[in-house]
């Protein structure tokens, strides 16, 4: 802690993390976050208090050493920061676009001043080593000749794969879509996080060793019995891609999509690959209304600025929150749960709280509006009486959560155990199968990306000793 007192004598630089402008922003489908100067960056880090209790560890669930990249990149000591960095974190680019920054939240600074910058810097670092040429493929020393199929190629799927490469398995990730990636490449929409930046970690990934087979769905073109004949552990990380569907009159009503599928269909379609795919659901020139609070709802409507809709409309069926900054609706060092705006709706939009959906409603077998109510709050959100109106709407994206992983022809073969919530049961990644292994959504539930990267470091070491010993 080179400036014991940075924090008293620097700011943020701004209360949120820097974002082109809407107005601009939204004429394309270019990241909107973007980095400060570097001499910025550096005076951020400065504000950094380096805890005696540093509580931004426990917020983030890698562990990452944050006080200590932080004072070395005050010191511009870059390459050392990224070394400490990537110690704990196997793809701080995807986390540092796309996390919510629970580490922020849990920030002393936080209790009662404007955290420090986190993912800012840590976006700094990781970029800075790409451009310095520091970020190589490290193949593994040794091979040990085993092998492991990882069958999904998400955030958890890619991190398993990594460190059990590292450790000298013969990996093979199977993915059923075109191309790696899974929800970063098809489900985050390229102003969040621009595709060019997955590739660019794919093909360190296949410089160490690593491959990847696309275009293959486990369970249909390659049996769960052969992929286990194959391989001596295989890994779960399919996600939890089984959508809440919205159960009210109307629900099936031409015109009403479940989120993820826009949103799989809008990230094809802006690959500008035409002659192979055509998008089917589009919010050009229509009333489009969003159901659900969180961040895939923030994304579909992101995505239907882009398409010029008429008019978006999000509805959530939470109260609004009671301050305006976040730790004003939550408690030191937990995560605040919603926040007064979004990144979407700086945009355009309006966002309506306390609704709850009532039945959708149309003509010739197509929706036209959305019957709400006033909600009485959590936990029953029940309908208030005498509070009923409608919303017009040519096009209703249902973006209310996951509830596990789908019970795919794959996941019925393995006949793998599930726990009270529908996830695979694998309490200590092992699941009730043998040499079947299982991390991230698929096996916690629905989670941000740092849990699934965290999930398969701890899952590697654990089929790592089961390969190594013969038992997990």
């Amino acid at each position: 802690m080179p400036d014991p007192v940075g924090f008293l004598k620097i700011g943020r630089a701004m209360t949120g993390d820097p974002h082109r402008d809407p107005s601009e922003r939204v004429k394309d489908y270019h990241e909107v976050f973007t980095l400060l100067p570097t001499p910025q960056v550096r005076q951020q880090a400065q504000r950094c208090m380096a805890c005696g209790v540093p509580f931004c560890h426990d917020g983030c669930p890698l562990g990452n050493l944050i006080p200590e990249w932080n004072d070395l990149v005050y010191q511009d000591r870059w390459r050392e920061a990224y070394e400490r960095l990537d110690y704990t974190n196997n793809f701080p680019e995807f986390t540092g676009f796309t996390c919510p920054a629970p580490c922020e939240a849990a920030c002393v600074l936080e209790i009662n001043d404007d955290p420090v910058m986190i993912k800012q810097i840590e976006l700094s670092i990781i970029e800075r080593a790409f451009e310095e040429g520091w970020v190589v493929p490290r193949p593994p020393a040794r091979h040990t000749g085993r092998t492991v199929a990882v069958v999904g190629s998400g955030p958890a799927g890619m991190a398993a794969a990594a460190q059990l490469n590292q450790s000298g398995h013969r990996v093979v990730v199977y993915e059923r879509d075109e191309a790696p990636g899974g929800l970063l490449r098809f489900g985050i929409p390229d102003f969040k996080l621009e595709k060019r930046f997955v590739d660019r970690r794919i093909a360190v990934l296949e410089a160490e060793g690593i491959e990847f087979r696309c275009g293959v769905d486990v369970g249909v073109d390659v049996s769960a019995e052969e992929l286990r004949a194959g391989h001596d552990a295989v890994v779960v990380a399919v996600g939890a891609r089984l959508h809440r569907e919205l159960d009210v009159p109307g629900a099936k009503l031409e015109g009403v999509h479940l989120a993820m599928d826009y949103l799989y269909d809008r990230n094809r379609a802006i690959t500008g690959d035409r002659a192979r795919y055509e998008p089917t659901i589009t919010a050009g020139g229509k009333h489009v209304v969003v159901i659900g609070g969180g961040d895939t709802a923030a994304d579909c409507i992101a995505n239907a600025h882009r398409e010029r809709a008429l008019s978006v409309t999000q509805l959530d069926r939470y109260p609004g929150p009671a301050g305006t900054r976040p730790r004003e609706i939550a408690t030191w060092p937990e995560m605040p749960r919603r926040l007064p705006s979004t990144y979407a709706l700086d945009e355009g939009g309006e966002r309506r709280f306390d609704v709850v959906t009532l039945s959708l409603s149309g003509t010739g077998g197509r929706v036209e509006a959305v019957h709400t109510a006033t909600s009485a709050g959590p936990p029953t959100f029940d309908p208030v009486p005498g509070t009923e109106g409608q919303i017009p709407a040519d096009l209703v994206l249902v973006a209310i959560g996951f509830a596990g992983p789908e019970r795919d022809a794959f996941l019925d073969q393995l006949e793998l155990a599930e726990d009270a919530q529908g996830n695979v049961k694998a309490p200590g990644y092992a699941t009730s199968v043998d040499g079947v292994f299982a991390c991230g959504d698929a096996r916690r539930g629905q989670s941000i990306v740092v849990w699934a990267i965290n999930e398969a470091r701890e899952c590697a070491v654990v089929v790592d000793r089961y390969l190594e010993q013969g038992t997990a």
